[in-house]
């Protein structure tokens, strides 16, 4: 891959969610060209909009992506909290270029961004390429469960306690 080129972006990656800035802070539809990569690439993140992106983008950490020329090839991203634990999230190299080293350098590059460099623990979740973030050092959690609350009522509808009254945070 001749022209490969990784982009950290700056927390949030504003010229990605706002200007869709590409290599050498050029236009390059990066928004559009990250939404058709997790809708090729990924069951997890299809579907997504552009709105919902940006909003993504904008709560992240540490933000990279990886261009061959003008084609978007890889992106990753993190949430953190800079001290004791972070979280790697889509992180989407497309099937045809994968074992070629790409996503080894967007971990990589996550895991050494200011915000991660030093973090207690980093967590992530994956379905199938355990295999691949375990040769990065990364261990199976052994103790611990994955939980996975449901996506909150819609808005303007109290939520119920057991005991069937509205409840509201920090009231017992």
């Amino acid at each position: 891959m001749p022209h490969l080129r990784l982009l950290i972006h700056a927390p949030g990656a504003p010229g990605l969610r706002w200007l869709g800035l590409g290599p050498g802070l050029r236009p390059a539809r990066g928004l559009w060209k990250l939404q058709r990569l997790l809708d090729q690439h990924t069951f997890w993140a299809h579907g997504r909009s552009l709105a919902q992106l940006r909003q993504m983008l904008a709560g992240s950490a540490a933000v990279v992506s990886l261009w061959n020329g003008k084609r978007l090839v890889g992106f990753g991203r993190a949430s953190s909290d800079g001290v004791f634990r972070a979280v790697l999230w889509d992180v989407v190299i497309p099937e045809d270029l994968q074992g070629q080293g790409l996503g080894r350098q967007l971990v990589t590059a996550l895991l050494d961004s200011p915000r991660l460099h030093g973090v207690e623990r980093v967590y992530l979740m994956t379905t199938n390429s355990a295999g691949f973030y375990h040769q990065l050092g990364f261990q199976d959690s052994g103790g611990q469960q994955l939980l996975v609350r449901p996506a909150s009522p819609p808005s303007g509808s109290p939520s119920q306690s057991p005991a069937g009254r509205s409840s509201s945070p920090g009231c017992s």
